[in-house]
């Protein structure tokens, strides 16, 4: 039987007079790729963010490995298990390639430097970025930026790897590179939950897919389901501006 690592439970939230996600609702499995996809505006990095807990839920419940977070105090060690890759990479600019995938480790998982340094250069090989680890961040591509961030959030050994717009802010020609790593590293049966806007790769990267609209889900189920036989109108619609752009 699969086992639910985290759990969304009439999720709402607010800012002012505005409610942007309205009793969501949905669970995700260990070993889960599940994409969240949907128009701007539809609440899908908001959910994200609240799910990080960047942003406060103004309702409901967050449930991880059996446990309400919104209940527990300990939010750093709860984010260093659900690690963000953020659309702005969120690199330090002041710091090697290597001390960003480092600084995390020493910081919050207390490790030793010889051993926070193993685990940052064989994360930063997996990317292929090994060969940068003493470039400051002003010195690499957009591509290149955001797949040291996937290096850094794999080298914390997370349970889970919330993306939120990976490939937003990057050049065409980056996408394909950063969609390959997160494609490989989806091979290795990591939890991952991914705001996209990139049709093609939720089609062929997840097995789980989440359509928001208007902040709630309308629609979910396999990509088969999601892609080939929407069942919602406002789904059909979605897809199908997506499709024909």
């Amino acid at each position: 039987m699969s086992e639910t690592v985290i759990s969304i439970k009439g999720l709402k939230k607010s800012f002012g007079e505005n409610t942007v996600l309205k009793d969501i609702n949905f669970s995700v499995n260990r070993g889960d790729v599940t994409c969240i996809i949907g128009s701007s505006g539809s609440g899908k990095s908001t959910m994200l963010r609240c799910i990080n807990l960047l942003e406060e839920p103004t309702g409901g419940e967050i449930v991880y490995n059996g446990k309400n977070i919104l209940e527990t105090k300990n939010i750093p060690a709860y984010r260093a298990k659900v690690e963000m890759v953020f659309q702005s990479f969120n690199l330090f600019e002041n710091m090697t390639v290597l001390k960003n995938c480092m600084i995390g480790q020493r910081k919050v998982l207390k490790a030793d430097k010889e051993t926070a340094k193993k685990e940052a250069m064989f994360y930063l090989e997996k990317v292929g970025m090994a060969p940068y680890i003493n470039a400051k961040p002003r010195q690499l591509s957009g591509g290149q930026k955001q797949r040291v961030a996937i290096a850094r959030a794999l080298a914390m050994k997370p349970d889970v790897i919330l993306f939120d717009e990976p490939t937003s802010a990057l050049d065409p020609q980056m996408v394909g590179e950063v969609l390959e790593v997160i494609k490989n590293i989806a091979k290795e049966g990591l939890t991952m939950i991914i705001v996209t806007h990139e049709m093609a790769f939720a089609r062929d990267v997840s097995n789980h897919v989440v359509f928001m609209n208007d902040g709630v889900i309308c629609e979910e189920g396999t990509p088969e389901q999601i892609f080939t036989n929407p069942q919602k109108p406002e789904t059909r619609a979605f897809l199908m501006r997506f499709m024909n752009n």
